[in-house]
């Protein structure tokens, strides 16, 4: 529905900046299509509460109106969390609407409901103080009488209907096992589908009456990955400035994956990267044979690599230019899909064989956020550094870690995971950049490095 309500309100003409509650990559995707803006994240669990106001700032900048999706459930989230206040700091949709003091519509899946839905929104107006909902949107209402009691069930409690959606199947977009699949997969049919979505929310709900409820958010002063990286992650040409006009000219290249296969990133993170020095080239590993030119750094993101496997192992010319970049020590960052993709093999298909490890798909989903600890120095965090990350995901490597590691964690059971060799960082857990803006820092001034060494420039060692 939020996807819909989007781009019906970007068809009026509304300029829409989208975000999305929670670590979900999938929907901003959708988002981005929808309204022609970065689909962003806010996560107070990744981020920390203190920069959700900012984010949207940054998010909502030069837009008339903001729509934010939930996730799962109005008060779904981290459980046992508490904020120091006694309220949830568990990053569910109703901590981040009391972050921003924003109103919420209520989506309501009214299938087998009448009357009830009278307390059930009773429920959900007074559950946890400072919730404010401006109102209801009814969704797979069965027919005419069945909206007309719903509508009245809503008035009961005194909240208004802002539309009533139909049960429509067709609109249904496809999914696998770790959701809907991506926007960037599904090319044309995506933009179908989000035109259809569309159409039905311009046609069942009350478009002016959403806009009128939206309140204005005081986001304070807007975040920028230029003052996040300030004071400690000045940029590396500005730290190894006395060593001589060529090495402060230096922009190291990093090259990030994108494309059908490596489609889970945040925009921030290039965004960070940016601002600490990098030059940031997009590169697919599915089309491309080669790295950009003059690549110093590689990220490698999460996705479903998994759907791809046989076309990135066919594309032996990168393969073998990724290995060889690791082998030469470039820093690589490398989170879940990029792990498997630095393996020996993927169910059988050959990967870069950066890793002594092989990626499977299993039965099980591992799924949660994770308090982890570096456990090792590596181009991103020191050994010691503390991060919250999320993890996503079917697949499995074997080994699980490296020795060294890359983390461990203690809850939902203790665990060594992930591989920290030469430049090499990678592992199954996401973070968020904006919440770990020193290792962006890091990363790029380990780039910095590999850049100069390779120009005979001599730059000092990446600081602590």
């Amino acid at each position: 529905m939020a996807t819909g309500l989007m781009a019906a309100l970007c068809r009026r003409g509304t300029s829409v900046a989208p975000f999305k509650v929670g670590p979900d990559y999938i929907d901003p995707g959708y988002h981005a299509l929808a309204t022609g803006r970065p689909g962003r994240n806010l996560d107070p669990v990744l981020v920390g509460a203190h920069r959700v106001r900012g984010l949207f700032g940054h998010g909502a900048a030069g837009a008339e109106l903001a729509v934010i999706e939930g996730v799962m459930g109005l008060f779904d989230g981290r459980l046992g969390v508490p904020d120091g206040t006694g309220q949830p700091a568990d990053g569910s949709t109703a901590h981040v609407a009391g972050l921003l003091g924003a109103p919420v519509l209520l989506v309501v899946d009214t299938r087998g409901q009448s009357r009830s839905l009278a307390a059930l929104l009773h429920g959900f107006a007074t559950f946890r103080p400072g919730t404010r909902l401006a109102g209801v949107v009814l969704n797979q209402v069965g027919s005419p009488r069945h909206e007309q009691v719903l509508r009245d069930a809503c008035e009961e409690v005194g909240l208004p209907v802002f539309g009533a959606l139909p049960r429509r199947d067709a609109l249904a977009v496809p999914s696998r096992h770790l959701g809907l699949v991506t926007a960037a997969e599904r090319g044309a049919a995506a933009l179908a589908a989000v035109d259809a979505m569309a159409t039905l929310a311009a046609t069942h709900l009350d478009l002016p009456a959403i806009q009128a409820a939206a309140t204005p958010v005081d986001p304070g002063e807007p975040w920028t990955p230029t003052d996040e990286l300030q004071p400690d992650s000045v940029t590396p040409a500005a730290r190894f400035s006395h060593f001589g006009s060529v090495v402060q000219s230096l922009s190291p290249v990093i090259a990030v994956a994108g494309g059908s296969a490596f489609s889970f990133g945040y925009a921030e993170h290039t965004e960070l990267l940016a601002a600490a020095g990098a030059t940031v080239a997009v590169f697919d590993p599915l089309r491309d044979e080669a790295l950009p030119a003059g690549t110093a750094g590689l990220v490698l993101p999460g996705g479903f690599p998994e759907e791809h496997g046989a076309a990135l192992a066919a594309n032996a010319a990168l393969r073998s230019e990724v290995a060889a970049l690791a082998r030469a020590g470039a820093p690589v960052h490398a989170e879940c899909g990029g792990l498997l993709y630095l393996g020996r093999e993927l169910d059988g298909h050959p990967m870069c064989g950066v890793l002594p490890a092989v990626g499977r798909m299993t039965p099980r989903l591992r799924l949660g956020y994770r308090d982890a600890v570096a456990v090792t120095d590596s181009a991103l965090f020191a050994t010691g550094r503390r991060a919250t990350g999320h993890e996503f995901h079917r697949t499995a490597m074997e080994p699980a870690a490296g020795m060294p590691p890359a983390w461990r964690w203690s809850a939902p059971e203790p665990t060594a995971e992930g591989f920290v060799a030469s430049g090499v960082h990678a592992s199954y857990l996401h973070t968020h950049p904006a919440g770990q803006p020193e290792s962006v820092a890091r990363f790029v001034a380990a780039c910095t490095r590999f850049a100069a060494d390779r120009q005979g420039l001599g730059v000092p060692s990446v600081p602590r």
